[in-house]
C-alpha cells in the first residue's frame, strides 16, 4: 500500500493521511488522482497535459518541488510514503492549489515581455545560432513558468520582494535577444533594483530542481555581469 499525507485547507490547514494500492509505473499525479476519485472527492489540485508540457501539476513532494506527472512513486517514495503540499512561497488557494498571480507580477516587474517596437522591422533579423547571444538566449528560453524553481529558492522565502529565478531567467533571455527593441537600460534597472539579481545567493537550488534542465543560476550571474559592465560604462 502507498501512504499519502496530503495538505488539506488553505494557508491554515493540516495534513490528512490516505492509503491506496501501489501500482506499476505509478506517478505521483496518478496517486493524487486516485485519492481524489476514491477517498477525497473535494481534494483540489491542478493538472492538464499529464506529459510534462504544462507544468501545472507542480507541488511539494516529500519537501521537494516537482512535476507530479513526471515523478514516479517508486523514485520519490521508495519507502511507500508520500508527503504532498502546495508549492512553497505561493499563497495557498485550497489544498494543493496555489495562487500564481504574485509570481507573474514579478515577471512583469522584470520586464519579461518581448518588445517588438512601435513598428515592424523592415527586414528579418539575422540571428546566427553560433553567436554567444543566441546560445545564451536559447539556454533559458524553454521555461514554462511552472514555479518549481521559485518554490525551491530560499531567497524568495527570506525576501518576498526578490524577483525570483524564473523572472530573472526570462529577463536574461531578452537581454540576449537581438530582435527585442526594449530599452536595455530600463530592463537592467528593473532587474538590478531592490529584490533584483544581486539578491541571489547562488545556492543553485533553482538549477538543481528545474524539470526542463534550465540553469537560472547562470542566467542571474549573466545579469550581474551585464549590470556591472553597464555601470562601468555609465549607461545605467
Amino acid at each position: 500500500m502507498l501512504e499519502l499525507e496530503i495538505w488539506r485547507g488553505g494557508a491554515i490547514g493540516r495534513f490528512q493521511t490516505y492509503r491506496i494500492p501501489t501500482r506499476e509505473a505509478q506517478t505521483v499525479l496518478d496517486a493524487v488522482s486516485e485519492v481524489q476519485r476514491t477517498e477525497a472527492p473535494t481534494l483540489a489540485y491542478r493538472f492538464a497535459c499529464r506529459v510534462g508540457m504544462c507544468g501545472s501539476c507542480a507541488m511539494m513532494v516529500n519537501d521537494r518541488p516537482r512535476w507530479t506527472c513526471r515523478t514516479r512513486v517508486a523514485v520519490a517514495a521508495p519507502d511507500g510514503r508520500l508527503r504532498l503540499a502546495p508549492l512553497r512561497h505561493f499563497p495557498v488557494v485550497k489544498d494543493l492549489v496555489v495562487d500564481m498571480a504574485p509570481f507573474f507580477a514579478k515577471w512583469q516587474r522584470a520586464h519579461g515581455r518581448f518588445e517588438p517596437g512601435p513598428a515592424p522591422a523592415t527586414e528579418f533579423a539575422t540571428v546566427p545560432p553560433s553567436t554567444p547571444e543566441r546560445r545564451a538566449a536559447d539556454a533559458g528560453i524553454e521555461c514554462i513558468n511552472c514555479g518549481v524553481c521559485y518554490a525551491a529558492c530560499d531567497v524568495v522565502g527570506w525576501n518576498p520582494d526578490y524577483l525570483g529565478p524564473a523572472a530573472l531567467n526570462r529577463a536574461w533571455t531578452l537581454v540576449n535577444d537581438v530582435r527585442d527593441r526594449a530599452r536595455a537600460a530600463a530592463r537592467l534597472a528593473a532587474v538590478t533594483g531592490p529584490g533584483g539579481c544581486q539578491s541571489c545567493h547562488t545556492h543553485m537550488a533553482c538549477t538543481e530542481t528545474c524539470p526542463k534542465a534550465i540553469a537560472p543560476t547562470y542566467a542571474i550571474a549573466g545579469l550581474k555581469r551585464q549590470a556591472m559592465r553597464a555601470a562601468l560604462a555609465g549607461t545605467r
